[in-house]
């Protein structure tokens, strides 16, 4: 049976997630404020930690997003003939 990672392990601090992310430290906090990512004030004085788990399912969702938008871009790209085989060639190699 899986061993449920300790409350250290599973939360990251702020300033990282905003490191390994590119971003501003309030866009994290506002990620999690618009449900993209999960997360509290811990502690007093109160620090942000997140969910590591939420990071990991973030990073997947816009890695899928980017890997879409791409194969949707390429279809554009394509022409009927091309993806047919019949006909005149728009973008020949």
């Amino acid at each position: 049976m899986p061993v449920d990672p300790s409350p250290v392990e599973r939360f990251v601090e702020l300033e990282h997630v905003a490191s390994a992310l590119a971003l501003s430290p309030d866009d994290v906090v506002a990620l999690v404020h618009e449900g993209h990512l999960r997360g509290a004030a811990i502690g007093s004085p109160a620090r942000w930690r997140i969910d590591r788990d939420s990071v990991d399912a973030y990073v997947e969702a816009r890695t899928e997003e980017a890997r879409r938008a791409a194969l949707w871009r390429q279809s554009q790209a394509a022409s009927f003939p091309e993806l047919w085989g019949r006909g005149e060639v728009r973008h020949g190699d």
